[in-house]
């Protein structure tokens, strides 16, 4: 990878965030983290080539205020990783209209806003985005339709963004990760017993026999930031879940 890159990280606070930033720092970028729990981003605290920023990926007020920072500091973004999202789990019967309304001005509406603010940045050096979608965008499940049903929009956004900004010089890519271990379960709600045997579950529909640890979806995130010529590709990184 490029030494000195300058990016955006969103949801930098736990989980694939987490592992794509802690990643990207390892291998020389400035990365500014963002997440809208100030406590998550203690683990960035004193870290050199480094800034944080509590942010609200929907409040349009708060992202362009943490992309003037980005600005300010380090005068260029070469990528942005969209990894702010939250997770519902719940049949057709039983969810709620405001839990669908959150989920897509989070994982929709949220990845437009980050993205429309960073864009002239992107443009200006032909810059690379990287979106987090999922394996369920690919491939129908039972019991999380509206989660799916989002990523499958990232993908799509993905896609056409990648034919939007191609003369730009802009690559836009998105990985669709199968179930991982991280945090966004309980984001959800569920506790660590039902986080444990939803895994297991998943797991023993995976043709590789086991969920994904975050470390191994965010190398591919640093490939997409890297690699000058690829664009619009949704990459399941899913033990094979897509394809079974």
């Amino acid at each position: 990878m490029k030494s000195d890159l300058v990016g955006v990280v969103t949801g930098a606070g736990s989980g694939l965030g987490r592992a794509a930033a802690e990643l990207l720092l390892e291998r020389g970028a400035h990365v500014a983290g963002w997440d809208i729990s100030g406590g998550g981003l203690g683990w960035l605290s004193g870290r050199e080539r480094t800034l944080t920023a509590v942010v609200d990926v929907t409040n349009p007020a708060q992202v362009a205020a943490a992309a003037e920072e980005v600005r300010g500091a380090w005068g260029r973004v070469d990528f942005l990783v969209n990894s702010a999202g939250i997770f519902v789990l719940g049949s057709l019967a039983d969810v709620e209209a405001a839990d669908v309304r959150r989920l897509f001005d989070i994982n929709v509406t949220g990845t437009t806003l980050v993205t429309q603010a960073l864009l002239p940045d992107l443009i200006e050096v032909r810059g690379a985005v990287v979106n987090l979608s999922s394996t369920v965008a690919l491939k129908a499940s039972v019991s999380n339709a509206h989660y799916a049903a989002s990523k499958a929009a990232v993908a799509q956004l993905t896609r056409c963004w990648a034919l939007e900004l191609a003369p730009h010089g802009v690559r836009v890519n998105a990985i669709a990760p199968g179930p991982t271990n991280t945090p966004l379960f309980a984001t959800a709600g569920m506790d660590s017993a039902a986080t444990e045997t939803f895994l297991a579950q998943r797991a023993s529909t995976i043709p590789l026999g086991r969920t994904g640890e975050p470390a191994e979806v965010a190398k591919w995130i640093t490939r997409f930031i890297d690699d000058e010529w690829v664009t619009g590709h949704v990459l399941p990184v899913d033990g094979g879940t897509s394809i079974s």
